[in-house]
């Protein structure tokens, strides 16, 4: 992101946040639970598959076969199946990594291969992909090849050696477009960004022409290696979010389903799960479940490097007749609760909030001045991965209602002390139906079923003897109807 310098002025920033642009191309921007003991042999039950065509999707869970073996399913796996090169070996000796040891990566590989061909899920999103090694590479494009999938690998900036990996079915869809996001940042992260159709129609008995078409997207967020980190991941969201509403604006498309895949880093208590969740986006895993937002320690995902556990590999939905905040405000709003908690975190109550934010200012408002002095304070501006020039005035414009220049008091308590008390509300509210006035039928999806593996994982435990990955894998089953939403 443009990041504002740790030497620019507040001074400065004031005036370009008020539309003094001279100050727009300043020089000097700065760059860019314990684990589970249970001694037993890796199990996992696989699916069972009921047909190979693209309207007959393998079940995941291994219910009765007409609970999921309707005329036409789409699966969907999302896994981070740990690079070689970060697979440590040796815990005593950090430099001791598989990627040395060529024997043990190709065998732990080839098993993970196998059950992912095994389930042959229409859409498999892979994260730490390891692009830096040709066999490895080819391993898996030459295998999922041969097994009928179209393959997409992008490496993360700066040869840091992984990347993503997003394969589909070409039995399932036809890709129309595929895109790439370089974020450019602090992490070096990536996403990828497919449009694809439908190979055969949903239902047989449509009326009326209902596009069949989807966006999937592929990523792996920054570890949040502190909390300062906090920001960044959230800009890594929003980034992506920009780029999907600029592919659909640019290409006039109409309403259509978004599956957002990936290990985000991060788990449901976060900002990034309350951010996508204000976007109109569902966790499948949690759907399926019907698990509520608060239900933050039903299952994990992840056993990281420092032996922690949680939850933090996601297939998000957005459906078409979700409604949806603006982008702007549902980022500004964000930002507004990392800063809340930020202050929280210092003990203050909303009137040392107000105080605080007032700064050395007269009388009861707070002046762009003491806005960005409040904002350094608490390290949202003024360093490397702090915000950038347009993202602080977009949150001056979001807290100044009336644009008279100034905040008062109650423009600070509903703009920025109050702007997430209702986000978990009105975020699960949605529009499952809309008025059919105005409105078109368009492709969606409801969830039928998800699963993790190591199935374990469903119930917080991280097993020991798992040794795949340091993620679990992640799959469901969606299943398309007619969706009526607001023309554009």
């Amino acid at each position: 992101m443009d990041l504002v310098s740790e030497k620019m002025g507040t001074r400065e920033i004031c005036f370009w946040i008020l539309g003094f642009e001279d100050f727009e191309n300043l020089q000097g921007l700065g760059g860019g639970s314990n684990v589970a003991k249970i001694n037993r042999r890796e199990s996992e039950s696989l699916s069972r598959s009921y047909s190979g065509s693209c309207t007959s999707f393998p079940s995941i869970s291994e219910p009765k076969p007409e609970t999921l073996a309707g005329p036409c399913l789409v699966s969907c796996t999302t896994f981070n199946i740990l690079a070689p090169i970060y697979k440590r070996l040796d815990q005593q000796n950090q430099s001791h990594r598989e990627s040395d040891y060529r024997a043990f990566w190709v065998a732990r590989n080839q098993r993970i291969l196998d059950r992912l061909l095994y389930e042959s899920s229409a859409i498999i999103c892979l994260q730490e992909f390891w692009v830096g090694n040709e066999e490895f590479v080819n391993m898996y494009l030459d295998r999922l090849g041969d097994a009928g999938y179209t393959t997409f690998k992008l490496a993360r900036t700066n040869n840091r050696g992984d990347g993503l990996l997003t394969a589909v079915r070409r039995d399932c869809f036809s890709v129309l477009n595929y895109r790439e996001l370089h974020f450019n940042d602090f992490g070096d992260r990536v996403a990828q960004l497919l449009h694809v159709q439908l190979a055969s129609p949903f239902s047989q008995n449509q009326r009326g022409n209902v596009q069949q078409e989807m966006l999937i997207v592929n990523t792996h967020l920054l570890f949040p290696h502190d909390s300062s980190l906090s920001l960044v991941r959230l800009y890594q969201v929003y980034k992506i979010l920009q780029f999907v509403e600029s592919y659909q604006n640019e290409n006039k498309l109409n309403p259509m389903p978004i599956v957002l895949c990936g290990d985000w880093n991060g788990s449901k208590r976060g900002h990034v799960y309350k951010f996508l969740r204000s976007q109109g986006f569902e966790s499948t895993y949690d759907t399926a479940h019907q698990y509520t937002d608060a239900d933050a320690h039903k299952w994990v995902s992840h056993c990281n490097h420092r032996g922690n556990i949680c939850g933090v590999d996601f297939i998000w939905l957005c459906n078409p007749n979700k409604s949806r905040k603006p982008l702007k405000t549902s980022w500004c709003e964000a930002v507004f609760g990392i800063l809340q908690l930020q202050l929280r975190k210092a003990s203050m109550a909303e009137n040392d909030a107000l105080a605080f934010l007032k700064g050395d200012s007269h009388g009861d408002f707070i002046t762009t001045t003491a806005f960005c002095e409040g904002l350094h304070q608490v390290n949202l501006i003024g360093h490397p991965t702090g915000l950038g020039f347009q993202e602080t005035r977009d949150l001056w414009i979001q807290a100044d209602a009336n644009a008279n220049g100034v905040l008062d008091y109650e423009e600070f308590k509903n703009r920025i002390w109050s702007s997430t008390a209702s986000e978990e509300k009105e975020s699960l509210i949605g529009s499952r139906e809309e008025s059919k006035r105005g409105t078109q039928g368009a492709l969606g999806f409801n969830v039928k079923n998800a699963v993790l593996y190591p199935r374990e994982a469903e119930k917080g435990i991280w097993p020991d003897d798992y040794t795949l990955s340091d993620h679990a894998r992640l799959s469901v089953v969606l299943s398309p109807e007619r969706m009526w939403c607001c023309q554009s």
